[in-house]
């Protein structure tokens, strides 16, 4: 809730995002965010709310800080909104591809585990065939 002057405190941007005030502070300490100071107090913008926004949603889709930064800045730089845009189109394809990559990887560990789980259950069932067998003979 921006207070009567335009601004955001430190607290109600933590509050509405679910993040801590360090993490607000270390996107500050990169240059991401750019608070006004009054006294000790920090107040954000709407602009600023408006990158926290961009940052949080990049780092959700996996974007390094360098390319959420790179975008952003975009903005004020030609080609302006075009080019920040094709940027964000180029970023969003990388990770997809990075992620698909992953997934296959995944589904291959998943059909190994799987194929070596069914052997180890077959051995382990023929080890106990082989165990009973061997207690009936005992018992003879």
């Amino acid at each position: 809730m921006m207070n009567g002057q335009g601004y955001y405190s430190i607290t109600e941007l933590t509050n509405e995002f679910g993040i801590t005030t360090r993490t607000l502070r270390f996107y500050e300490s990169e240059k991401l965010l750019n608070p006004e100071r009054e006294g000790r107090k920090r107040l954000y913008s709407s602009r600023d709310r408006a990158r926290l926004i961009l940052i949080l949603r990049g780092k959700r889709l996996g974007f390094s800080l360098a390319e959420i930064r790179e975008i952003i800045e975009m903005y004020d730089l030609a080609p302006g909104e075009d080019g920040q845009i094709r940027r964000l189109l180029e970023c969003i394809a990388k990770h997809r591809a990075q992620l698909k990559a992953k997934r296959q990887d995944i589904d291959d560990i998943l059909l190994e585990m799987s194929e070596v789980e069914a052997v180890a259950a077959g051995r382990l069932g023929e080890l106990r065939k082989f165990s009973s067998k061997l207690s009936l003979s005992e018992k003879r």
